[in-house]
């Protein structure tokens, strides 16, 4: 990239500089003309080729979906929740724990497993993330959902978590 002097402007900044107002303080530097598109979606939508989207991909947007809903505490069985606590310490979540999908050209199945707070009514719960996750990759990926299955798999209880604090009934 080349280096310009700044204390001497080049030609063309010095007509550009005299043509136009100057602007106000912490304006935008660059110059966007009325016939700018905002959106910049390319004009011929019926260009030739293949998008190919990734199975994790739509597993990770399953994923995010149903971590949203109100109610579920946790994805995954027992063991993948344990591999994910050691995963969230190094700082390597995996978006996708207790996801599966099978992906094909224009539809997708998504199996999940979740843990759902106590009291939270589980089948709305499990309704829920049906719907959240189905809309989420029909409109992110832009594929046909044609399944969503909910695997409860445990029920979280506040104060579960608090095991350390108790005397053991063992000695």
């Amino acid at each position: 990239m080349a280096n310009q002097d700044q204390t001497t402007p080049a030609p063309a900044e010095k007509e550009l500089a005299q043509a136009a107002p100057k602007a106000a303080a912490g304006a935008s530097r660059v110059d966007r003309s009325s016939g700018f598109s905002a959106s910049r979606v390319p004009t011929d939508a019926n260009a030739a080729g293949k998008t190919t989207i990734a199975d994790g991909v739509v597993a990770k947007v399953a994923g995010i979906a149903a971590r949203e809903v109100a109610g579920v505490y946790a994805l995954g069985g027992g063991g993948a929740r344990a591999f994910g606590a050691i995963r969230d310490v190094i700082n390597a979540t995996d978006l996708a724990q207790g996801v599966k999908v099978e992906v094909g050209d224009t539809q997708a199945a998504a199996d999940l497993t979740i843990v759902v707070e106590y009291p939270a009514p589980i089948q709305d719960v499990a309704n829920n993330v049906r719907a959240a996750v189905a809309g989420a990759i029909s409109r992110l990926v832009g594929l046909e959902v044609v399944e969503v299955n909910v695997e409860v798999n445990d029920v979280h209880v506040p104060g579960d978590d608090s095991d350390e604090s108790e005397e053991s009934r063992v000695s």
